[in-house]
């Protein structure tokens, strides 16, 4: 068991060669699965009670509970990135990955009818993979407006934070027509900028950042960590609705997102965003939220070096 790492399913630690999931889970069938995902900074997770507070509330909107309560579930979330953190090679962090869902259908599984299923709560993680967003730090992101829109919150509210996840699909294969590289940025049905399927989007004027309505997206921990440093760099931070011709005529953007926090976004639809490199801002930010963990966040997400032929600000 030392030698491979942990996940906590159906209540008890256990090998992840030995975790498994029904076909015929909610999880599967439905889609229908409350989740979170927590990264660790030197192998301690970071801001683990304000995820945890997300996921709980998320649970408690979609009327599923947990098995174990929050605080035996913090407590399991440290062990797991305790154990499995020592797995690691050097360099490396863990995402930590919480999920719900409402169990085995008794349709599916032959249970007798009426049967309440037991909900499958499961926590586990993986390597972080940082060279899949290398190239975010070096010429920045490319975001594509596909016509697949945001889920109108009069279907889902968007501050569950789910696996219900089919518009996303669809809108990527749509957005990497134009780019194989691009990231969805999809609209709401009014043409308000909204978010991406693994971030928040947000741009910056001057000396205000700006992100989309509150209502419109969920709202993520990492975006709230950019709202918090952006005082102490004599930034503003405003939540408001915007459009397509804002983030055009903006001077940088950026992605939001636990796994890498922020990344400069130098495109959209194929058109530069201010001086279509990585800006000052996001330099400011990216320091501020460096130094704050005590880790070169860049610089663990580009490596020793830049692969040849690539260069860029570490």
């Amino acid at each position: 068991m030392a030698s491979e790492p942990l996940v906590y399913l159906r209540g008890r630690l256990q090998p992840a060669s030995e975790a498994h999931v029904a076909i015929y889970d909610a999880a599967v069938v439905l889609g229908a699965t409350v989740t979170d995902l927590v990264r660790t900074f030197d192998h301690q997770p970071y801001r683990l009670g304000d995820h945890l507070d997300r996921f709980f509330r998320s649970c408690r909107y979609v009327r599923l509970a947990p098995p174990i309560d929050r605080a035996e579930t913090e407590s399991v979330c440290r062990d797991l990135v305790a154990h499995n953190s020592d797995l690691l090679p050097p360099g490396e962090e863990l995402a930590l990955v919480l999920f719900l869902s409402p169990g085995e259908l008794a349709v599916y599984a032959g249970g007798a009818g009426g049967e309440e299923p037991a909900p499958t709560f499961c926590i586990h993680t993986f390597p972080l993979p940082f060279p899949m967003w290398r190239h975010y730090f070096i010429e920045g992101a490319h975001v594509v407006t596909p016509s697949i829109r945001q889920v109108p919150v009069q279907c889902v509210d968007p501050k569950i934070k789910c696996r219900s996840r089919m518009h996303w699909w669809l809108a990527d294969q749509e957005s990497r027509q134009v780019d194989p590289r691009a990231v969805s940025l999809c609209l709401d049905l009014a043409g308000n900028v909204t978010e991406t399927g693994g971030s928040n989007f947000l741009i910056c004027r001057g000396e205000t950042v700006l992100s989309p309505s509150p209502s419109q997206i969920l709202r993520g921990i990492s975006m709230t960590t950019v709202a918090e440093l952006c005082p102490g760099l004599g930034l503003a931070f405003e939540e408001r609705d915007f459009q397509v011709y804002d983030v055009i005529n903006a001077d940088e953007a950026f992605l939001a997102t636990t796994p890498y926090c922020l990344a400069p976004v130098t495109r959209i639809n194929n058109t530069p965003i201010g001086q279509g490199r990585p800006g000052p801002v996001f330099r400011k930010l990216i320091d501020a939220w460096s130094t704050s963990v005590g880790v070169d966040i860049p610089g663990q997400i580009l490596g020793p070096r830049p692969p040849e032929g690539e260069s860029g600000r570490r």
